[in-house]
């Protein structure tokens, strides 16, 4: 504020404006000449995404947004309702660096790393459409944030940390939101998960395994050909242990590639005794893709070779298939 030439004093009413009102229109701004807020707005917070459109499915209790940075760049955030919370699915980078073969994203690579405030904003636009009754069932609170859209979290690592600052800072300088609410995805850095047991957070850490053996965890997750399964597992304990969160093991079922029962009960050895859950993903397909979901039979087995251990095992809740569910397939489609 300073340096623009304003009362230091504005700061903290700006912030009040964005991270408690949700407010970026400077129109609503009234506690702050109107002479001013225009410079306000232009040097400190700048339209720095727009959306191009919003797709809704279940009743409109599922909603997608694709949208456009300010470069041109796109991403994609997905806000679901439920009767007993509210989950926003947020992207971390456009497009994803990982490669993996069955995975929208994956497949389109890697464009660039999100800022920290276009990280933060996917999340204040979703609080602020759940309070002015946007999305179907009255106005609502944010309860749970996963960082499992576009892009690979550690890899982004600085502003993802910095993002989530933010977003559980009390107001007005972030929105106050628990650390136990919000979920980071990773395929498995491991000097990154290493690191991020070092932040102090209580958020969840979830490991998109994909496969109990490396034989075919080197083809489905290409980072396992640095970093195998065992390492992978290791890592994720160890932030168990300073975090005191339970692991969150996520595990898409394909079709006659991941999904037999021998390679569910091999899962069950790998984390038997273990704080951790594994939460079963039947695949979202994307067209044109070889990849699908498990027949019914072989994702009950699955469960039941997992759960034959003493394992939590769950198969989660697929949404938004209608609606290219998956993320990267409607900024694909988009292209």
């Amino acid at each position: 504020m300073a340096e623009i030439g304003e009362k230091p004093f504005r700061a903290k009413q700006l912030s009040q404006h964005y991270f408690a009102r949700y407010a970026h229109d400077p129109e609503q701004w009234t506690d702050i000449p109107a002479g001013a807020r225009g410079k306000l707005q232009e040097a400190l917070l700048p339209e720095l995404m727009t959306v191009v459109r919003h797709l809704s499915t279940d009743q409109g209790t599922t909603r997608k947004t694709l949208w456009r940075l300010f470069d041109g760049t796109l991403v994609e955030s997905v806000l679901m309702r439920y009767p007993d919370r509210v989950t926003m699915c947020i992207s971390s980078q456009a497009g994803c660096g990982m490669n993996c073969p069955f995975c929208a994203t994956g497949q389109a690579g890697l464009d660039r790393n999100l800022s920290t405030a276009e990280i933060v904003h996917q999340i204040v636009d979703g609080m602020r459409a759940l309070r002015d009754g946007e999305v179907p069932g009255g106005p609502a609170r944010l309860s749970n944030i996963v960082f499992m859209g576009m892009g690979e979290p550690l890899a982004n690592y600085k502003r993802v940390v910095q993002s989530i600052r933010a977003l559980t800072d009390p107001a007005p300088d972030g929105l106050g939101l628990s650390q136990r609410g919000i979920t980071v995805s990773t395929v498995g850095l491991v000097p990154a998960i290493h690191r991020f047991a070092d932040e102090g957070f209580k958020c969840r850490l979830a490991i998109s395994l994909h496969a109990p053996d490396d034989e075919l965890r080197d083809t489905l997750v290409p980072v396992n050909t640095r970093w195998k399964v065992r390492e992978v597992l290791d890592a994720g304990f160890e932030y168990v242990e300073k975090s005191g969160r339970r692991l969150s093991i996520e595990y898409a079922l394909i079709r006659d590639i991941n999904d037999q029962a021998w390679r569910g009960d091999r899962l069950g050895r790998l984390l038997r005794g273990k704080p951790v859950h594994v939460n079963l993903i039947p695949l979202n397909p994307t067209p044109g893709s070889k990849w699908t979901a498990s027949r019914p039979e072989d994702e009950k087995a699955f469960v039941e070779a997992i759960a034959a251990h003493g394992v939590p095992v769950t198969v989660r809740d697929t949404r938004g298939q209608e609606i290219d569910g998956a993320c990267g397939q409607l900024a694909a489609g988009e292209r």
